[in-house]
């Protein structure tokens, strides 16, 4: 399937998150979520140092507005909320673990930019999946990308979905053909 395609208002193209990028995001995240989801700092910086290559942040007028946090992982695995990312060491699956967009910013297609740019960079082409959790009824938003509900089979994952809420939905979509 293939994605959703608009105009951009982004002044640059997206690019890898920096630590100095952290208090930004905590910003973001803070202006995006209920306090049930807020990831401390230190939880962010670990995840940055683990999967660098695969957390990207978009700018307009040269201030971050957005951010996404993902890393290589295994299908079915969910990482539960405040969590650790467990880079798998034979990933078949791109987890986007946290997409957000400063208010302020909506519309600007900053968002769908990162998913884009993560999507289709170059050492992500290997993986044959991508999956994510999807919260604050978001799963209409991933689906419009080809993402559709996929109850995880084992027991410890159902209970890591859990951890964000009663509404979360796993979602999950091919990256590459069978």
């Amino acid at each position: 399937m293939a994605l959703i395609s608009r105009p951009f208002s982004c002044d640059s193209e997206p690019r890898l998150m920096q630590a100095h990028d952290i208090a930004t995001v905590m910003q973001i995240q803070a202006a995006c979520y209920g306090d049930d989801f807020l990831e401390a700092a230190g939880v962010l910086l670990q995840r940055l140092q683990s999967a660098g290559n695969t957390c990207w942040v978009a700018s307009h007028q040269g201030q971050v507005h957005a951010y996404l946090a993902a890393y290589r992982s295994v299908l079915g695995q969910v990482t539960p909320l405040h969590g650790a990312f467990q880079v798998g060491a034979n990933p078949d699956t791109l987890y986007l673990h946290d997409l957000a967009v400063r208010p302020a910013a909506s519309g600007m297609g900053l968002g769908s930019r990162l998913i884009h740019a993560l999507l289709n960079c170059s050492s992500n082409k290997t993986l044959s999946w991508s999956a994510l959790v999807a919260v604050q009824e978001a799963h209409e938003f991933w689906a419009k990308y080809g993402y559709s509900v996929h109850e995880p089979d084992d027991p410890l994952q159902r209970e890591h979905l859990a951890s964000y809420g009663p509404h979360a939905r796993y979602m999950v979509r091919r990256l590459t053909a069978a």
